[in-house]
């Protein structure tokens, strides 16, 4: 098939929709914080605008990260699920110029909506912090900064999905920003590191190549995993005072990013390619998402 509009499969595959939890969690317990934060109840529209800001967001990034990253993704042998790109522009099932107007519209359609819930929420602050959001990944993957290139996108993916999509999420739901609780994020900030090492696992081969200097390019994938288990080891430290200043407690949920980070080292080797790595991401993963549900089931249950 020629590469261009594409049919619904193709779309569906550019998309990689299961990476969209990596934002929907963030968004619902900034937004549960809010709640919990003000008291009352959650506003529903509010709740389906927030969420549907996070789908176009996650659309935005893996479109605009595709068309950044073509040329390294054709080097790229050892893609996975959870890494490598969609794959649609390497095996030609659309044109870099669909997926480019695509990422546009998905920014566009972030902003629009952002200003309509900063309007109908007295929430100014929406505006600049989707414009944050556009902002983190054109320094990820763009020119001048590029700095998935230059040894700073796990830094870039941090910032973005644990600091500021949690505070989109409390700003739109009414929470004060002088009130957000910032220990939560200092909680979530290492294992969100250590989820974008992860997923750069699969692709040190191409990654070195290419010159894209991710963690596992410059270290090698073992000595990264062991990077993962202590910046998970940090966040369960953190966990008792993140989750404190909501009045939570972690209490026996905290075994699951446990043990899910303890699986990281164990499964080994994992070499590029190989299903041990799939483990390892898939591993890395699960802790993180546990993680953010932790706080998010407990502030959620009535």
């Amino acid at each position: 098939m020629k590469a261009g509009g594409g049919t619904l499969r193709a779309w569906l595959q550019a998309s990689r929709l299961p990476s969209q939890s990596y934002l929907a969690l963030p968004l619902l317990l900034g937004q549960f914080v809010a709640v919990h934060s003000r008291g009352g109840g959650l506003d529903v529209g509010t709740l389906v605008a927030v969420q549907l800001f996070g789908v176009f967001d996650q659309l935005f990034i893996v479109y605009a990260n595709d068309w950044a990253d073509q040329e390294t993704d054709r080097r790229n042998q050892t893609a996975t699920l959870f890494s490598g790109g969609s794959r649609v522009l390497v095996e030609g099932r659309l044109s870099p110029r669909a997926l480019g107007l695509a990422a546009v519209v998905c920014a566009g359609a972030m902003l629009v909506l952002s200003v309509g819930l900063a309007l109908r929420r007295d929430a100014p602050l929406l505006v600049p912090l989707a414009v944050a959001a556009l902002g983190l990944l054109w320094a990820y993957s763009y020119p001048p900064f590029r700095l998935s290139y230059r040894g700073g996108g796990e830094l870039l993916q941090m910032v973005g999905v644990a600091g500021v999509l949690p505070l989109y999420g409390y700003v739109a739901q009414g929470g004060e920003p002088g009130r957000f609780p910032w220990a939560l994020v200092a909680l979530l900030l290492p294992t969100h590191l250590a989820c974008a090492i992860a997923t750069a696992l699969p692709d040190e081969p191409s990654d070195r190549e290419s010159g894209k200097l991710t963690l596992p390019a410059r270290v090698g994938g073992e000595r990264a995993a062991w990077v993962i288990v202590a910046l998970n080891g940090l966040t369960v430290a953190l966990a008792p005072w993140g989750l404190g200043v909501l009045g939570l407690s972690a209490g026996l949920g905290l075994l699951v990013p446990v043990v899910a980070t303890l699986v990281v080292p164990l499964v080994r080797p994992a070499p590029p390619g190989s299903l041990r790595v799939q483990v390892r991401v898939a591993a890395a993963i699960t802790a993180t998402l546990a993680t953010v549900a932790i706080p998010l089931m407990s502030l959620a249950s009535p």
